[in-house]
This record gives C-alpha cells, sequence and structure tokens, in this order.
C-alpha cells in the first residue's frame, strides 16, 4: 500500500527452513556473515541521502500548519478495508498509513527509516530484522510493535487480494523477537528486492481488529498509524481525514515539513465534466488534469488570466504504466496472435494525436514507458544472452528487431495499414464478404466490445472503432461504473478493456499478478488479460533475483520484448508531462521533488493567498 498501501508509496516490498538447512551445511560461512544494520538503504548502491539528514531536500520544514482543502476523486467507494479483494476501498486511504520505512521522493530504489528506527540484515539477505521506534504510536495512542507486523502479515497471506500477495511471495514468515523487533525470512539469496518490499509494510491494529472480521467490508474509521485519520465520510460522496495535532513521527527526518493541511476532504463525482465544473466553481482547490482537450481549451478562464487560479506545466520524470487496450486471451477470437496484430494496425494513433490529443502525448512503444526498464531498439548482446535459451518458443522477430506500433501519415484515412490488418486476417481465416470480416471456419462475424469505466475513453476510442468497422469487425465500446467493470473484469467477462497497469520501480514482484500465468486464471489478479507464457513466467523469476540494477533492466527489456511481439495489447499513449491546475492559495517549497508534484504532502495554504482571494 503506498505505506499500508505497500503498493501505494512506491516502496516495494523468505524461507527460515532453508536458512537453518544452510546453517547446517555451512555453519561457518553463516557465522562470518557481516551483519549490516542501517536506518537508509537502497536496492541498488546507496541511498541518496545519509545519516545526520535532518529533513527532505524538498520541503519547508517550517511550513505552517492549518487549512482545510478540499479536492476532486472519480468513482466510488464502498469500504474503508483496502485488504480484501470485496468493495472499493478510497485510493486516499493512504494518508492514514504509514511504514517501516519510507521512500525520498527524489529516488525510486530508496527507503529511510519511519516506524522502523533502523533495519539489520545478512550479506546474503536471507532475512531481516526491522527495530520499531518505541514512541511509535497509533492514532489511538496505543504503541506499534512487532505483534502489529506479524498479525498483518498473516492477515494479508489469509484475506489478502491477490495482488498484495504477489508482493510477498518471496517473503516466507514474520517472527516476532521482541515488542520492538520484528524478523522476515525470505526465500531468496543476495537479492534486496523482498527486503525493500518488506520495508513498505504498513501495520494493522491487531488489539482493534482482533474483535471483528477482517475479512469483511466495513465503512467503520479503523485505527490507523499515519500522519492522518479519517475524521467523517458520507459513503461513495466524501470522505474527510483530519491530521493528528500529536502525530508522533511530526519531527523525524522523514517527516519534518510534510503534512500541513489540518483537513483533506475527497469528494467524488462519476463524471469527469462535472468534477471539472466544481474544480472551476471553486468547490475543489487542487486538480491534475487528465485530458488534453480540457488541458488546450478548457482553462481559457477568467481565474486563470486574473491570476486567481494557477495552471502549471510540470516535467513529470516518473516510470509510467503501460495504457492500452487489453484484450482477454481467452477469448477464442483472440487466440491467433494475427488478429492481435491485424486490430493494431486499425489503431491510427497519429491522427488521434492529431485531432483529439492536441499534439500533447507519446505513442507507448513498451509496458515500462517513460522508464530505463523497457526495450528500445533492437536487442543489445546482453538481451539476446537471456533470450537466447528460450529461441525456439519465441517470435522470431524479438530476437532481431526492434517493437515499433503501426504509424499512419495521421490524415485518418489508414488505407495502407487496414489492407496490411486485412492480410492478416485472411492468413489467420478470416475474410470480408459483404463488409463484414467472416470466420471462414465458423461463418461468424468478428465481433468485440471494448470495456471502459472512464467516460473520455469513449471519446478517445470513437476513431478506432470506426476504423475496426470499416475493416468488417462488428466493434462497440461500452462505458460501465467502476464497480461493474470490476466485476466484469472478475468474471472475465470482456472482450478488450482500456486501462493502465500501475508501474512500480523496479519491476519485481508485481509482474507475477500482471503476467504471470497462476494469476491469469485468479479473479483478483492483475494478469486480466490472461497472458500465460513459460518464457514470461521464467523471465520474471529472473527479474526477481537479479543482483544488480543492469542486469534487472535487461532482463525487464528482455520480457518488454517477448510480451511486445505476442500483441497481447494495443498499446495507447502517455504523457512525460503533469498538467496541474489549483487556486492561488498555496505555498510551496522551492523546488519540488524529483518523482512528484509535492501535493498535497510538501504543500501548505499561504493564508495571506486565501485571504484576498475571499476577499474576491
Amino acid at each position: 500500500m503506498i505505506s499500508a498501501m505497500t503498493c501505494f508509496r512506491g516502496i516495494k516490498g523468505v524461507a527460515l527452513g532453508l536458512l537453518l538447512a544452510a546453517a547446517l551445511l555451512q555453519p561457518a560461512f553463516a557465522q562470518e556473515q557481516k551483519i549490516i544494520k542501517s536506518w537508509a538503504m537502497s536496492e541498488f548502491g546507496e541511498p541518496l541521502y545519509k545519516d545526520g539528514l535532518e529533513h527532505w531536500p524538498y520541503v519547508n520544514p517550517d511550513a505552517p500548519k492549518g487549512g482545510k482543502i478540499v479536492l476532486g476523486a472519480f468513482g466510488t467507494f464502498d469500504t474503508l478495508n483496502p485488504i480484501i479483494l470485496k468493495g472499493e476501498f478510497p485510493s486516499s486511504i493512504g494518508h492514514t498509513f504509514d511504514s517501516l520505512m519510507v521512500a525520498s521522493s527524489d529516488e525510486l530504489l530508496s527507503a529511510y527509516g519511519l516506524i522502523a528506527e533502523s533495519v539489520e540484515y545478512p550479506e546474503d539477505v536471507s532475512w531481516a530484522i526491522f527495530n520499531i521506534r518505541p514512541e511509535a504510536r497509533f492514532n489511538d495512542g496505543m504503541p506499534i510493535t512487532a505483534h502489529d507486523f506479524k498479525y498483518s502479515f498473516e492477515m494479508v497471506r489469509e484475506h489478502g487480494r491477490p495482488f498484495l500477495k504477489s508482493f510477498r511471495a518471496d517473503i516466507v514468515s514474520a517472527e516476532v523477537l521482541s515488542e520492538q523487533r520484528i524478523k522476515y525470512s525470505f526465500k531468496t539469496r543476495d537479492s534486496m528486492k523482498p527486503l525493500m518490499i518488506a520495508a513498505g509494510f504498513s501495520p494493522l491494529a491487531k488489539h482493534y481488529w482482533k474483535d471483528r472480521d477482517i475479512s469483511k467490508t466495513t465503512l467503520e474509521p479503523p485505527v490507523s498509524s499515519g500522519a492522518y485519520r479519517i475524521k467523517t465520510l458520507s459513503p461513495g460522496r466524501s470522505i474527510t481525514y483530519e491530521r493528528i495535532d500529536d502525530y508522533w513521527a511530526a519531527d523525524l527526518p522523514v517527516s519534518r515539513g510534510l503534512y500541513n493541511f489540518d483537513e483533506i476532504r475527497y469528494d467524488y463525482y462519476r463524471d469527469e465534466t462535472v468534477e471539472f465544473e466544481a474544480f472551476k466553481a471553486g468547490e475543489i482547490d487542487f486538480r491534475g488534469e487528465n485530458s488534453a482537450k480540457r488541458w488546450t481549451t478548457g482553462y481559457d478562464i477568467d481565474p486563470v488570466k486574473k491570476g486567481d487560479m494557477v495552471t502549471r506545466v510540470v516535467p513529470d520524470e516518473n516510470p509510467r504504466g503501460i495504457g492500452a487496450f487489453f484484450f482477454n486471451l481467452r477469448q477464442p477470437q483472440f487466440h491467433d496472435k494475427r488478429v492481435r496484430e491485424a486490430i493494431t494496425f486499425l489503431y491510427d494513433f497519429e491522427a488521434i494525436q492529431r485531432t483529439l490529443l492536441y499534439g500533447h502525448y507519446k505513442r507507448i512503444r513498451s509496458y515500462f514507458p517513460n522508464s530505463d526498464y523497457g526495450a528500445s531498439g533492437p536487442p543489445t548482446s546482453q538481451e539476446l544472452t537471456i533470450l537466447e535459451p528460450f529461441m525456439e518458443n519465441i517470435p522470431q522477430e524479438v530476437m532481431s528487431k526492434a517493437f515499433e506500433p503501426p504509424v499512419t501519415d495521421g490524415s485518418g484515412r489508414n488505407r495502407q495499414n487496414r489492407h496490411q490488418a486485412l492480410r492478416l486476417f485472411k492468413a489467420a481465416g478470416w475474410e470480408v464478404k459483404a463488409g463484414k470480416l467472416i470466420n471462414v471456419e465458423s461463418g461468424k462475424q468478428l465481433t468485440l466490445e471494448i470495456m471502459t469505466a472512464a467516460p473520455e475513453t469513449e471519446r478517445l476510442s470513437a476513431p478506432f472503432i470506426q476504423s475496426m468497422k470499416r475493416a468488417g469487425i462488428d466493434a462497440s465500446i461500452r462505458v460501465v461504473d467502476v464497480p461493474q467493470w470490476r466485476n466484469r473484469i472478475e468474471a472475465k467477462d470482456f472482450d478488450i478493456y482500456a486501462a493502465r497497469n500501475n508501474f512500480f520501480p523496479p519491476p519485481g514482484s508485481e509482474l507475477y499478478s500482471y503476467f504471470g500465468s497462476e494469476s491469469a486464471d485468479d479473479p483478483g489478479g492483475g494478469n486480466r488479460m490472461g497472458y500465460k507464457s513459460d518464457v514470461a513466467d521464467a523471465l520474471i523469476e529472473q527479474i526477481i533475483s537479479a543482483k544488480d540494477l543492469e542486469t534487472l533492466k535487461a532482463t525487464t527489456r528482455a520480457l518488454d520484448r517477448v510480451m511486445l511481439w505476442n500483441f497481447n495489447l494495443v498499446p495507447l499513449y502517455y504523457s512525460d508531462e503533469s498538467w496541474i491546475a489549483y487556486w492561488n492559495r498555496f505555498g510551496r517549497p522551492d523546488r519540488k521533488p524529483r518523482y512528484s508534484v509535492g501535493f498535497p504532502d510538501s504543500w501548505w495554504l499561504d493564508a495571506e493567498l486565501a485571504a484576498g482571494l475571499r476577499q474576491k
């Protein structure tokens, strides 16, 4: 959960029997291992910040506390239990959780002590002991102990949503050594990955949950560990968090200058246009814009011209998850790779970029866009070495070509690519008859439906739908609400879905859930498209066990190539900028963190600016 979200903040987080066996076989080696103890660590190399850090360089340690802000959220929520698969929890619930260690927003691979004042681990990284600060407290004043972390580990393993479980695949056990010492044992050796995942664990309050059923949804605000607690909520409509005045970690180096607003309220909307109108009316204070059309045309308004509202383009170095139309590979019509490839030729990105995206986006060419982990150009010698054992089981192009999505002249006619698509369809047993693309064997027309929970996708998909119809496909798009989208995904009841996968750099055990064969049949797993590949499974294992960053990158790129050339999806687009707009009542640090806008954690309410806006 970025904090109990362990996946929620970007820090990612095996076997005791194996450890004991190794000790019996090589007692001298086990005894001679150096034990590393530190308050900070990095998955590869050294952490950017050393002992003696007083506060992050991207905060104002003297930022004033106070004020209330309102933010918008799309969708709904019906539970405050983020552990289980049932229900929709508010994504903002990460405000209420702290973790053993926390990432620096200037780095992608670091962890610094928060609940844990230090971590100890041997050179082979077969286990780790976290030393919990005696002063660490839940928001009800009860101490946070090792028992809470062991309880959390067991509850997630027993009841957790499959995606959460996938992060813990290489962590075998949690052992209480004392009230302030929790030990995790790992399957792996010489890999920092499971240690970094464990560092991101957040505690569930055992004293609270022991008399409640954690396997059920709930709207009772639970006892939590972060700088904020839930104050009020209206299910599906709004949720308000209040800052804890005596937050125990407020003066730690990793907290100083953060969490400055007294209250943060999220109002939920099911229509993005209505949400935008609420922002313009001053009912929402800050907005991250995700529509090129709105960004280009929607902010030509008086508040921006007068300076009451600020719009900013912020360079964004964050690795992106892949946005795509994902095929349901379980559906018979998509079993033939040539059919999937043909459909990619019917997506005219250049025309959509010109007419609907206002030239703001870049085409996705990787499962790991805007990062060093995705493939580009032809395979390198290191990638070829990794791929060579799998040559007989992967497309020939993987070993020789750069993957490039089909390109058009942007005119919207797309005739050349449509002809190429029809050639591929014909080779796969489909022919156009009386304007319909018919399967020669069954006599049935190719029919497909794109499912999305984002209304904006309907507008952006219209040219793609029309292009498929011109090729004889009975194509349509259906916009559903978030609960229905989730129910259909879990039931495998879809042809194609439009979405974006999250990306937790560096890629690691979450790949099991996204692309592992075992996850393909799991209702709550991330492998919604049903991709099964022994090659992908083997490469994921190699990624998890990589001993250095360059090997990890090369293996991730190899996996990227294998999946891209299998045409599991139609890649869409991404931006390497963040578009933000806000009412001019905020103060912010002199510089932003490298991998974040910084809002709301490091911003604050500027009383003078806020008073000026009220007077207007």
